[in-house]
């Protein structure tokens, strides 16, 4: 990583000062305070959660919801939600979301050796809460993928570290509450870490089937849930589906030629994933880029496919501004990023139920904007120099690289 003073890294990895991070405080507490005050019980997805959980409580299976769509062991880990009054929930969830984003931000931060006291840590944490659209999103929500939020940085960090087995056991442990991780098991496949790839599959396969015997409908989830899922759901949740399988039906493609273009499309995505992941350059941003392809890929196929799953890589690829040569170094990335300004109206697009049409130009541009970085060319290794402030203004640290 590069902090000389005359590029841009060295101003992004100098300590921030204090103001900004009250600024920063301000717009995440005005957040959580808002949800806390217009929702009764943490937000519609989380809500989902633990009435499936105290309908097992009261001997119901939780699969009687066709909108519950996650695995056995997201009931019992929903059950000490379930026990609580709901004024306590209204605060508590969106406090706890806003926290894991926070925590993610950090640990994609920590991968990229970037300071936690940088002025990219402040004022990049304000830009994704105040002006990226998702994040707002999954807060009042209250939606579980933010365990995948925090997953996927805290994995890519040890396996940074080289901890593999214990990068699978996170993502295990994540893929066992919601299995939206679920394509990163081809990073070890093309890292060849069998060890901690059976771990990946083994620790949710073990969770799920440990659970459903605690259920009255122990193969609800492949019953109901599955088929509902394969399906495409139902006509209200499609209205906010992003992937182009769901999106392209809605502007008079016929569905399966919308299915076979996003088949298409994941499948040069994950090419592309793999090619980056061979190009062993040095430097985090191998582990970053290869992991927001194989998410994005994924997500363009994926039943269902919302916005706030852009939470999962966006973060990510940011942390890896300083980088010379990274994807938020390229215009297209930033280009990706514009549909989701919150508060900017859209021609036609002003309804909510139409909000899908501009997550699916986010998705699709990130798509492009990742997957060209292999055909870029080979980067020559980032320079590294000792100093992160400016001579005289604060404490001089050292900066690594993966």
């Amino acid at each position: 990583m590069s902090t000389g003073k005359h590029d841009i890294s060295g101003w992004l990895v100098r300590r921030s000062p204090w103001p900004l991070w009250w600024g920063l405080a301000t717009v995440l507490g005005a957040t959580v305070a808002h949800v806390a005050r217009t929702t009764l019980d943490g937000g519609m997805d989380n809500a989902i959660v633990v009435r499936a959980a105290r309908a097992w409580l009261a001997g119901r299976s939780p699969y009687d919801d066709p909108h519950f769509l996650y695995l056995p062991g997201a009931v019992l880990a929903a059950v000490p939600q379930a026990l609580l009054p709901q004024a306590v929930l209204r605060v508590l969830v969106p406090l706890a979301v806003a926290v894991c984003l926070t925590a993610g931000w950090a640990c994609a931060l920590r991968l990229h050796r970037v300071p936690w006291d940088s002025r990219l840590a402040v004022l990049g944490l304000t830009g994704l809460s105040a002006g990226f659209a998702p994040f707002g999103h999954l807060v009042r929500l209250g939606n579980w993928t933010v365990t995948a939020v925090l997953a996927l940085p805290v994995a890519l960090l040890l396996v940074s570290r080289g901890r593999w087995v214990a990068a699978g056991a996170v993502l295990g442990a994540a893929l066992a509450l919601k299995p939206l991780l679920a394509p990163l098991a081809l990073l070890f496949v093309f890292a060849r870490r069998w060890r901690a790839l059976a771990l990946l599959a083994g620790v949710p396969a073990l969770v799920s089937a440990a659970s459903a015997l605690f259920l009255p409908d122990p193969a609800g989830f492949l019953t109901r849930t599955l088929p509902f899922l394969l399906h495409g759901q139902d006509a209200f949740v499609r209205l906010y589906e992003a992937s182009p399988a769901a999106v392209l039906p809605r502007l008079g493609v016929p569905q399966p030629v919308a299915r076979t273009l996003a088949l298409a499309a994941c499948a040069a995505g994950v090419a592309c994933a793999h090619r980056r992941w061979r190009r062993a350059d040095p430097g985090p941003l191998r582990l970053a880029e290869t992991a927001a392809g194989l998410m994005l890929s994924a997500f363009l196929v994926s039943r269902p496919s919302y916005d706030h799953y852009l939470l999962v890589v966006v973060p990510l690829l940011l942390a890896g501004l300083p980088h010379p040569g990274s994807v938020a170094r390229g215009p297209w990335f930033w280009l990706a990023l514009v549909p989701q300004i919150p508060g900017l109206t859209w021609p036609y697009l002003e309804s909510v139920r139409r909000r899908a049409f501009k997550d699916a130009v986010t998705l699709c541009t990130l798509v492009f904007a990742v997957s060209c970085q292999p055909v870029r060319g080979r980067r020559s290794p980032a320079a590294v120099t000792p100093t992160l402030g400016e001579k005289g203004s604060g404490p001089r640290r050292r900066a690594s690289s993966f």
